[in-house]
């Protein structure tokens, strides 16, 4: 039986993570937010899961990466949810008071462009991480 080099540790390794075993993890999550467009966001629920499954297992660059899908999901969650409530507030004032109209429907639609922005935004953020990651850069 071949002895490893004497330099080499002989205790295993305690630690949280390596960087190299998030790596795969933080790849696909990217892969998924940006495939979420063509899916209706439904991968992006898969991405988050990876992320979250991969966050354990990680270290330095990976876990910066994967802390950063984590946020990234988070924060497009909660502005998507603010926006889709204006965009409701709207629609139901609108049927209420139907004098309202002429402000309330160009507001629903600048909510409606938000949500637009929003989600060419996180795709945009999410294909800019990959390209970091791939270049071995911080997100």
């Amino acid at each position: 039986m071949a002895d490893a080099s004497p330099d080499a540790p002989r205790e295993p390794r305690f630690t949280t993570g390596h960087d190299s075993e998030g790596r795969p993890a933080a790849l696909i999550a990217w892969g998924l937010y940006i495939l979420s467009l063509p899916s209706a966001n439904l991968l992006v629920i898969v991405g988050l899961i990876v992320a979250y499954a991969g966050r354990g297992g990680s270290d330095g660059l990976s876990r910066a990466h994967i802390d950063a899908q984590i946020r990234l999901f988070w924060s497009v969650f909660w502005w998507t949810i603010l926006l889709w409530i204006g965009i409701a507030i709207c629609v139901v004032s609108f049927l209420a008071v139907n004098d309202l109209g002429f402000v309330l429907i160009p507001v629903a639609l600048l909510l409606g462009l938000g949500l637009l922005f929003l989600t060419v935004w996180f795709t945009i953020r999410s294909i800019i991480g990959l390209i970091n990651l791939l270049g071995d850069k911080a997100p």
